[in-house]
């Protein structure tokens, strides 16, 4: 809605993991080159955590994005299944069928489809996202695929990542084994400031804006206040923001928007919200009402 009005050819706060958005920060710089040297140098196991937001999906899909014809990858996003279920997943994943009938089956079948891979000069890489939600069985099994080796290399590359929750699930006593083999670890921390207003206005200039800058200084610090670098939280309270400034007809959007946002998304501290709400002068008051109605029915 807001696009025409600040000169923008697309959205530049959408939610999907766009990899023409794509915006490396340090540690995502440091966790995409660890991850893309684990995959070609045949580490095995590997490990990638990072809180909710953190922008996880977003680098995998561009280490995905940079492999090349020679890695065969199959991508498992929901891990809440059974053994069986999971190698069905596996299987229809890597292209390989028809659906076996036993897990021994499923095992068989994998080992000779990951030697032809091997012998025809390719690599086969499983990546398990949400990982912080398997079972301790299934973390299991997922342990025995590296069994599938030949003396000098690993038939199959695993990447496991997930929330900081999967940390303490591998560091229980009986995933010991599990823990031992994993080769490359790396968690991805949230954007710093200075990181943050380069993403910001990197998002907006891949948009299509031109103008000396949608969001001021003072709003880009309390952008980084309320969000606390977390990139999925600063596309929501930007394009929230945005919206805002359209609305008022405001060609640059400061602090008391963002805030304004951050309060409605229950990004603010409960007592700090209604602080703020005590101190807004009456008029103010009616006109946000005004604006949440305008939201509610005009966007």
């Amino acid at each position: 809605m807001y696009n025409e009005y600040y000169g923008l050819v697309r959205a530049p706060f959408e939610m999907t993991p766009d990899p023409s958005f794509l915006y490396l920060g340090e540690a995502h710089r440091e966790g995409l080159a660890t991850l893309v040297y684990a995959v070609n140098s045949g580490k095995g196991f590997v490990m990638l955590t990072g809180e909710v937001g953190t922008g996880k999906t977003t680098l995998l899909h561009a280490l995905l994005g940079q492999l090349d014809a020679k890695t065969n990858s199959a991508f498992i996003f929901n891990p809440r299944l059974d053994p069986l279920g999971f190698f069905r997943v596996l299987f229809e994943e890597l292209g390989i069928g028809p659906a076996c009938e036993s897990k021994a089956e499923y095992l068989l079948t994998l080992n000779r489809y990951l030697i032809e891979r091997l012998a025809a000069g390719e690599r086969v890489l499983l990546i398990v996202d949400e990982a912080q939600n398997l079972s301790a069985e299934m973390l299991e099994e997922i342990r025995l695929l590296s069994n599938l080796e030949t003396p000098t290399s690993k038939l199959i590359q695993i990447m496991l990542v997930g929330q900081p929750e999967l940390q303490a699930l591998i560091d229980k006593p009986e995933l010991r084994q599990l823990r031992q083999r994993i080769a490359l670890r790396h968690h991805l921390r949230p954007f710093d400031e200075e990181e943050l207003a380069e993403y910001v206005e990197g998002r907006l200039e891949k948009a299509g804006y031109t103008g000396r800058g949608v969001f001021n200084k003072r709003a880009l610090r309390e952008l980084y206040r309320v969000t606390q670098g977390t990139p999925r939280l600063i596309n929501v309270v930007c394009d929230g923001a945005m919206l805002l400034g359209y609305a008022r007809q405001e060609s640059t959007v400061g602090p008391d928007a963002i805030r304004e946002v951050a309060r409605d998304l229950g990004l603010v501290p409960k007592d700090e919200a209604e602080e703020d709400e005590v101190h807004k002068e009456p008029a103010r008051a009616s006109r946000r009402r005004s604006l949440r109605r305008f939201f509610r029915f005009g966007r």
